[in-house]
């Protein structure tokens, strides 16, 4: 199985809250057959702009990074599942490789890429 990262921007909420959204996204993949190696939170952050998603506009977001294995058949129902997720703001997801820093696939909507690249701006720093 095709190793994946999921990059997650979820919208500011309580720990408890925060950590309930989590639980759905971790249970969506394994449900799908996913194994899940790791869960990274890289904290709340100021959005580098303002996100309009469900109806709510957001200035802030909780970053979390998810490493699971799985097979390339349930990636599209597991992007679908997550753009209905009403506390997901936004989600990538990127195909690993052997090697550590080459990817090779990119799923992300245009006007969200900006958040993801501040981001790992931010962590290079």
């Amino acid at each position: 199985m095709p190793r994946y990262e999921l990059a997650l921007i979820l919208k500011a909420m309580q720990r408890p809250e925060t950590a309930a959204t989590l639980r759905r996204t971790v249970e969506a993949l394994l449900e799908r057959g996913a194994v899940v190696r790791n869960l990274e939170n890289l904290g709340e952050r100021t959005l580098p702009y303002k996100i309009v998603k469900h109806d709510e506009h957001h200035n802030r977001g909780g970053y979390f990074l998810v490493d699971f294995d799985s097979s390339p058949t349930i990636i599209t129902n597991l992007l679908d599942h997550l753009k209905r997720d009403i506390d997901i703001i936004s989600h990538m997801q990127e195909q690993q490789t052997n090697s550590k820093n080459q990817k090779l696939v990119r799923t992300l909507p245009q006007h969200h890429q900006y958040a993801f690249l501040h981001l790992d701006k931010n962590i290079m720093l």
